[in-house]
């Protein structure tokens, strides 16, 4: 792909995008993680100077739309510590196993989220990395090296990691200790060769971000992406449970979000727009799921709601044919087969790595088959 500018329009906490329906941010959150402090922080910043329909996106960030006063909610954002560098604040993408060193997965990622954000904010070649660069860790599951992420490491046990380009297993095997190290190498080497690429995928010849690198193993392989998020009643492995709450066409308001931090747990937004509450004691679990559930969250892994999902559309997006979230809602009443996402333009912003694409034209919707 041959792209006309060597950096993207993507929004930040302080680069506001000017949407129909005004000021636009987007706060980057390291691995989806927010304290509830944080999020509380988020909702008040929502219900005080914007939209209270948050929303949460694809790469386990958080918009809010219609801001009045920027200044003052940067501000904001600064106080509840979710602007940790103004100068890289828009590029500390990076995506994480939600569930990591909790349930499931063969290695805890936790620290490695912690350690690859502080190693990003440290490098000022960073700085200037394209919006849409994806650094992921992903503990063994497969749910994040399914998203394709430019560098990432997918790890094969406790102590070793698969070095990961766009998703491609590289043959690269590397140590649990140079991990960070090794994906800030390939992120540096990217910006300094990357032309008006965006994505590594972008790249005409992708080995220089390997050199000195030797492949210990056949590279080429890839990883189904994971398109249901986890929800329900999670058991972790230290005895506790986790909630995941599903979050309908990924809008999140200000009120429920509170009701979220106010159970004043750790917290995750995950990259399929849902939302994990961790290290719960049982009564306390069973309270939080028995008020959040009649307020629409879903927590039923059989629910035709994770099957569907929408970008903004009308009236939030100026390009948007029509109010696509009104039609994916309507669309939840009928049936089903597959995820089904809604767009208002040939951008289809969001879409996931699979299934349907709707995209809307002056006469309804057209089909566009998803990659698989």
């Amino acid at each position: 792909m041959t792209r006309t500018r060597d950096q993207d329009a993507c929004p930040g906490a302080l680069t506001v995008h000017q949407a129909a329906d005004g000021a636009l941010i987007r706060i980057r959150l390291a691995g989806g993680v927010i304290t509830a402090s944080q999020l509380a922080a988020l909702a008040h910043v929502a219900s005080e100077f914007g939209s209270p329909a948050m929303e949460l996106t694809s790469r386990g960030n958080i918009q809010i739309r219609a801001l009045t006063d920027t200044g003052a909610v940067a501000a904001a954002l600064a106080d509840a510590g979710l602007l940790p560098s103004p100068t890289h604040e828009r590029v500390r993408n990076i995506v994480a196993s939600p569930l990591s060193g909790r349930s499931g997965g063969v290695a805890d990622v936790r620290a490695l989220v912690t350690d690859l954000d502080a190693a990003i904010q440290a490098e000022p070649e960073l700085a200037g990395l394209p919006g849409r660069f994806l650094f992921g860790l992903d503990d063994g599951r497969g749910d994040i090296s399914g998203l394709g992420p430019d560098a990432g490491a997918h790890m094969l046990d406790a102590d070793t990691g698969a070095l990961l380009l766009g998703g491609v297993d590289t043959g690269v095997r590397i140590p649990r200790a140079e991990v960070v190290a090794t994906l800030i190498t390939v992120a540096r080497r990217f910006a300094t060769a990357r032309g008006t690429a965006w994505r590594v995928g972008e790249l005409e010849d992708c080995s220089p971000l390997l050199d000195g690198l030797a492949a210990a193993e056949p590279g080429g392989r890839r990883w189904a992406p994971t398109v249901r998020p986890p929800v329900g009643w999670i058991e972790q492995r230290d005895g506790r449970v986790a909630l995941g709450a599903g979050i309908r066409l990924g809008v999140l308001s200000a009120r429920d979000a509170q009701f979220l931090a106010a159970i004043e747990a750790p917290i995750a937004i995950t990259p399929w727009r849902s939302v994990l509450v961790f290290d719960l004691d049982e009564g306390v679990a069973d309270t939080a799921l028995r008020v959040l559930a009649p307020m629409g969250l879903v927590f039923d892994e059989n629910s035709p709601w994770l099957d569907v999902s929408a970008c903004t559309g009308s009236p939030g997006c100026a390009k948007s044919l029509t109010d696509v979230r009104a039609d994916a809602a309507a669309a939840v009443a009928g049936p089903t087969d597959g995820h089904r996402h809604f767009v208002g333009c040939d951008r289809a912003c969001g879409s996931p790595p699979v299934g349907d694409v709707l995209v809307a034209t002056e006469d309804g919707y057209r089909l566009r088959i998803a990659s698989p």
